[in-house]
């Protein structure tokens, strides 16, 4: 006991008979001061007094499916503000592979009676995955919030950027400089974002007259190995531009290229999608459609903020436009 009071007691920066003050529900110490000593309890694994037991702890759950990916530890930076600005703190959860699965984590959370969970990616994206997670906490009526596109079923409010705007953008840019066999690639079929994406492509190659073969379009895993052995096969096929669902996934596309002997932006264009952290200092820059994640990230805490509140918050899609960054991997096509 005593040397829970001094850990908690070091963590918040108070005296250890504050602490005790707080877990025998005493008077006399201010409610900011109560709910500090309350999170630091959660968060070094302690166990609230049974009379505490009832209250929420001021912790929400930031689920993310990695960290590699640039974009992720971006919209952490954000949300995790933010979240502190309410006084609320981030405990983050990252999947890896063979490691810790995102229903594990929601057990994990669940445990530790968090305040909410935002997720940025992950699991409700795909529609062949498992999702008895996501409906464990609409059943316990957690405020949950979801960065970006989701499966229909789900029940929660999102925060999303637009793709289908998105991959107009792109497209359009490649088609104003001249080019005609344009390629996307994409993640697997059954990804929300994905399938939007691919609509979207059809929809505007239709509006222009011409169509989207299907051996334009590839598919890989989100990174930057899957992105070159997808984007290979495009370039063999003829593209001469191609519009990838992130990244990581043009920066393999260029690598490709570059494998083939072909120049970028020389012979063939790369587009990205996210603007993540130091793409304008690759070589060369790469053109990509920025995603708003500052607006996107805060949007989000506040929708999880007036559910913890006890606002009843509709479970819309807000969806946020993108824009375009035209830097060095896309030029006229080769005639």
């Amino acid at each position: 006991m005593t040397r829970r009071l001094a850990q908690v007691a070091k963590k918040v920066g108070v005296s250890e008979a504050t602490v005790s003050r707080v877990l025998n529900g005493k008077p006399g110490v201010a409610e900011p001061t109560r709910q500090a000593v309350l999170t630091a309890l959660d968060v070094l694994g302690y166990e609230r007094p049974t009379q505490l037991r009832g209250e929420r702890a001021r912790l929400v759950g930031l689920v993310l499916p990695e960290l590699q990916n640039p974009i992720f530890p971006a919209f952490a930076d954000v949300v995790g503000a933010a979240l502190a600005q309410q006084g609320l703190t981030p405990v983050l959860c990252t999947q890896t592979a063979g490691g810790v699965s995102e229903a594990d984590y929601i057990e994990l959370l669940l445990q530790h009676r968090v305040s909410g969970v935002v997720f940025a990616g992950g699991l409700y994206a795909q529609a062949d995955a498992p999702h008895d997670h996501y409906r464990l906490l609409a059943d316990r009526n957690l405020p949950v919030v979801l960065i970006n596109a989701a499966i229909d079923d789900l029940a929660f409010p999102r925060v999303s950027c637009d793709d289908a705007v998105a991959v107009e953008q792109a497209w359009r840019h490649l088609i104003s400089l001249g080019h005609e066999r344009i390629g996307l690639l994409l993640g697997p079929s059954d990804h929300v974002p994905s399938r939007r994406k691919l609509a979207a492509a059809r929809a505007v190659a239709e509006t222009g007259g011409g169509a989207l073969p299907e051996e334009y379009v590839g598919r890989a895993m989100y990174t930057l190995e899957g992105g070159q052995s997808a984007a290979a096969r495009l370039w063999e096929r003829g593209v001469t531009g191609i519009v990838c669902a992130n990244d990581p996934m043009a920066l393999g596309a260029v690598r490709a290229a570059r494998r083939l002997n072909l120049s970028v932006p020389g012979d063939v264009s790369v587009i990205g999608y996210d603007d993540s952290a130091f793409m304008n200092c690759t070589e060369p820059p790469l053109t990509t459609v920025r995603q708003p994640i500052e607006a996107m990230g805060r949007a989000a805490v506040e929708l999880l903020v007036a559910q913890v509140g006890g606002k009843t918050v509709a479970p819309d899609e807000l969806l946020y436009e993108p824009e375009l960054v035209v830097r060095s991997t896309t030029g006229p096509a080769r005639r």
